[in-house]
């Protein structure tokens, strides 16, 4: 199993990050890799609750495996290539000085031989690069709920990505919605 953890200080307060995590249907409000999202169970939220995401061409299910009000949410990816066996992204929140720090832990299990794990920590790492993008959207939609720019120098941690910006994989990406 390889393991990728993200993390992002918000100038908000823990709960109303919640809020929008919690809003588990809605990820595409926020979310600038993700171009459309809907329930897909009569439940809303907590375990068992499960979500259908689209992001260009990639379409998944995410069920909510862990739900622990107001600071970890938990979900497990569905519809990946059959090589891969699991993946679970887990969201905690946890007061910080500045106000939330937002972390984000992505697990992939392929498989115990060794090329399995390296395969592994590989996509790891590119799930880690989506993660920095949740993580900025989510930033961006607390800081515009709360009618203030996005608060200058709130950068990823040493376990995140430098590079913040709208993802230029997208297939319906124009050029003016990518940084250059």
């Amino acid at each position: 199993m390889a393991e990728v953890t993200r993390s992002f200080d918000l100038a908000a307060a823990p709960d109303a990050v919640w809020v929008v995590l919690a809003d588990f249907g809605s990820i595409s409000s926020w979310a600038p890799n993700v171009d459309h999202s809907s329930l897909m169970s009569g439940q809303e939220s907590g375990v068992g609750a499960v979500r259908r995401i689209q992001a260009g061409r990639i379409t998944v299910v995410e069920q909510v495996t862990e739900w622990d009000e107001g600071t970890a949410l938990g979900y497990r990816i569905e519809g990946l290539p059959p090589a891969i066996k699991s993946v679970t992204n887990t969201w905690r929140l946890r007061p910080s000085a500045t106000g939330t720090k937002a972390s984000v832990v992505t697990d992939v299990h392929i498989g115990p031989r060794p090329p399995q794990q390296l395969v592994a920590r590989g996509i790891a790492k590119r799930l880690g690069g989506v993660s920095d993008q949740m993580l900025t959207g989510l930033r961006d939609h607390v800081m515009s709920d709360q009618n203030a720019a996005p608060a200058a120098g709130l950068a990823p941690s040493a376990t995140g990505s430098a590079a913040m910006r709208k993802p230029a994989w997208r297939l319906n990406a124009r050029p003016e919605d990518c940084d250059a």
